[in-house]
């Protein structure tokens, strides 16, 4: 199939694959998040950025299918009642799923068929590591496909770990996973090694980067209010958790890129220039926060991300939704 050269219909004129793709992903990319770096580009429109996903967005559009994206994300509150309002998805969870679905829809009018993200939870993957009760991961996943569901997010769709292993249960279905895309961990732990060395391999640079910022979550979700245990203690707990807890992750990437060949990766984690993955804003707006790790605060003009704590010394008051559970917060306007 000769894509490059192939022309489509869309609404009132004819234009070739490859400028409709590049349209679409300069749409995405205005969206991106990147990381700080000497090579970083400041352009939705770069090439070098564009490279790595043209291929199946022309294949789409040649096919005039949808374009598909998926994106591991939506795992499970935090356990740390200073950072969340509870277990269960809130306001910061619908922000976040209403901003990706209408990522969908700008995308729908420049392209016709449009585009979908599929939301690969992978909070029963690594639910042990990270401390999650296993009834809160299935009761999360539940409520993020009631949302989806009311608030009619056609654009989204949710699979999880739990569709994979149907009969298993949960332990035996990540050893399951370990087993078919597990890595070794000594070999994760040079690939940390390098990158924190200053490594010119961008996997490397990855790997360190992911290790740093997971110990980093998994340190402030065990220092909630109440426990007894040592700093040092839960910083030494939470190194060797996050080499478990990326090898899951990167099982469960291996996972979904073989069941969704044709969809382009989205991250909630900034990305390099020409990176295999896209970061995505959660929210439409740059912030380092999620759903899951925050709370949604309305400033009186958009929605904000914060940690409970934080938010807890402001002048707000904490807003309930329709089924009397606390939903987010609204800052008290100063006279």
């Amino acid at each position: 199939m000769k894509i490059l050269d192939e022309e489509i219909s869309a609404p009132g004129q004819h234009v070739e694959v490859s400028e409709q793709a590049e349209r679409i992903l300069i749409k995405v990319m205005q969206y991106r998040r990147m990381m700080e770096s000497e090579d970083r580009c400041d352009t939705a429109n770069c090439t070098n950025c564009h490279a790595p996903h043209l291929d199946k967005v022309r294949t789409a559009i040649a096919q005039q299918e949808k374009i598909k994206f998926v994106l591991p994300a939506f795992p499970g509150k935090s356990p740390n009642p200073a950072k969340v309002l509870g277990f269960l998805p809130d306001m910061a969870e619908k922000k976040a799923l209403s901003f990706l679905n209408n990522l969908c829809m700008q995308i729908q009018e420049i392209y016709e068929p449009g585009a979908e993200v599929i939301i690969c939870s992978d909070g029963r993957v690594f639910s042990d590591v990270v401390g999650i009760p296993e009834n809160y991961i299935t009761a999360y996943q539940l409520e993020i496909d009631h949302i989806i569901r009311t608030m009619n997010l056609t654009a989204l769709s949710t699979f999880n770990l739990d569709n994979i292993f149907i009969d298993a249960n949960f332990d035996e279905a990540r050893i399951e996973l370990l087993e078919n895309y597990g890595q070794d961990l000594e070999h994760l732990k040079s690939k940390v090694k390098k990158g924190g060395n200053d490594s010119s391999n961008p996997e490397d640079r990855e790997a360190h980067r992911m290790y740093c910022g997971l110990t980093k979550f998994l340190v402030e979700d065990l220092l909630f209010p109440g426990q007894t245990r040592s700093k040092s203690s839960i910083q030494k707990e939470c190194k060797t958790k996050a080499y478990q807890a990326i090898i899951r992750s990167n099982a469960w990437t291996d996972l979904i890129a073989e069941k969704f060949p044709e969809a382009i990766r989205l991250s909630i984690h900034p990305q390099i220039c020409g990176s295999k993955k896209i970061g995505i804003q959660l929210l439409g707006t740059e912030t380092w926060m999620t759903p899951w790790h925050g709370v949604a605060v309305y400033t009186g003009n958009e929605f904000v991300l914060m940690k409970h704590k934080e938010v807890q010394k402001l002048p707000a008051k904490l807003v309930q939704d329709e089924n009397g559970r606390p939903s987010h917060y609204e800052l008290i306007q100063q006279n």
